[in-house]
């Protein structure tokens, strides 16, 4: 009998009180005149983590990333890096290296310059510095670009080039303002993963600046997702999709169905919603904070809505509507379908037939139905 193969250790160090963040935002406000950018945020980062700080523009991501790096200063509460207190210390007094958008890379200078010049800037031993550019040559796949000026490479080799120049410092923080924005859709993602790679390699904290919920989604051990100087939740990106705190974090990440109605607990953690008038009551888990009565909001994802021709008797969770639009994905189709009321509920489906063999069509009518713990009824 082969011995048992011991099970890979799970990353989650934030799920260990005996560990210390390497990152803390205490009580964190910062304000410019009469405007707050960041309104009393705390925040705990752990060593190695990937960690995405994700909201739409002028929420205050950015604002918080430069905080970190050391560009301005909270107007309340205390940053500590490695248990020490960041106030009054200059960003070049801090193990903190940053990679903006732009990749600032210089023009007149080789691939191989552009990543020694931090280095010959630093205390690092001048015949040290030769081996340190190779490493991280080797590290981001430009060893055969080393010679070759930016404007010699593609994007997607600039972005490395950035990388690895913040990186030869060895910083124990990385800071990433939007890296991937200046880059094509499929470049993008190859270059996500390429960033992964290295962030566990080097075994860095990076820290990432994004708008763009699927690289957050794709990259990150963490996402906290932010609107308005607020942290509003921070969690693993399959529990920020599955199980949303609120109502916003539903909406902002990924696609989802939205019902208002007025909510009901029930036993085994379930919850009704009473939504529309002769329509039936939905079933789903009872989402934080939910008051009996109280107006609420039924999310579900797309893909956990099936589609019927002929109505299922199995579940709780079943509505009649016509198919007003289709949405065709190559890979997925999504149906967009009016039910009561005149709200459109999307059901998402896998492209496993050929088109001329689908079962469903403009104004067909169908049943869409879903199991009780699909979906969440949510506060507000």
């Amino acid at each position: 009998m082969k011995p048992a193969v011991k099970p890979a250790a799970v990353f989650a160090p934030w799920e260990d009180e005996n560990e210390t963040p390497l990152i803390r935002f205490d009580g964190v406000t910062k304000r410019f005149g009469d405007f707050t950018a960041i309104d009393n945020v705390d925040l705990s980062i752990h060593r190695k983590e990937f960690y995405a700080l994700l909201g739409p523009s002028g929420c205050g991501k950015t604002t918080l990333m430069r905080m970190l790096a050391g560009f301005e200063a909270p107007s309340e509460g205390t940053i500590t890096i490695g248990g020490q207190d960041m106030k009054g210390i200059p960003p070049n007094r801090r193990e903190v290296n940053m990679m903006f958008q732009s990749y600032a890379l210089f023009p007149h200078l080789s691939v191989w310059d552009n990543i020694a010049f931090g280095l010959r800037r630093s205390d690092m031993p001048k015949d040290q510095i030769g081996e340190r550019v190779k490493e991280m040559l080797r590290l981001t796949r430009l060893e055969q670009f080393a010679r070759r000026k930016p404007h010699q490479i593609s994007g997607g080799q600039r972005q490395r080039v950035a990388l690895a120049r913040a990186l030869a410092k060895a910083p124990k923080l990385l800071l990433l303002d939007e890296p991937l924005g200046a880059l094509d859709a499929k470049l993008r993602q190859d270059t996500q993963f390429e960033l992964m790679d290295i962030q566990e390699k080097t075994e860095t904290t990076f820290v990432i600046v994004t708008h763009d919920q699927e690289e957050a989604m794709t990259v990150a051990s963490r996402v906290a997702v932010m609107d308005n100087g607020k942290v509003i939740q921070v969690d693993t990106p399959p529990r920020i999709y599955e199980n949303p705190k609120s109502v916003y974090v539903a909406d902002f990440i990924g696609d989802v169905n939205l019902i208002e109605g007025r909510a009901t607990l029930k036993d085994a953690g379930l919850a009704s919603l009473t939504w529309a008038e002769g329509a039936p009551e939905i079933i789903a888990t009872a989402g934080e904070g939910l008051v009996n009565g109280a107006k609420a909001t039924f999310a579900v994802r797309p893909e956990k809505v099936a589609i019927s021709a002929e109505r299922p008797d199995d579940r709780n969770n079943v509505v009649h509507g016509r198919i007003h639009d289709i949405a065709y994905l190559g890979n997925l189709s999504t149906y967009h379908v009016e039910i009561a009321g005149g709200q459109i509920i999307k059901a998402q489906t896998a492209n496993n037939r050929r088109l001329s063999r689908r079962s469903f069509t403009w104004e067909d009518e169908v049943w869409l139905s879903w199991t009780d713990t699909a979906g969440l009824v949510l506060a507000g």
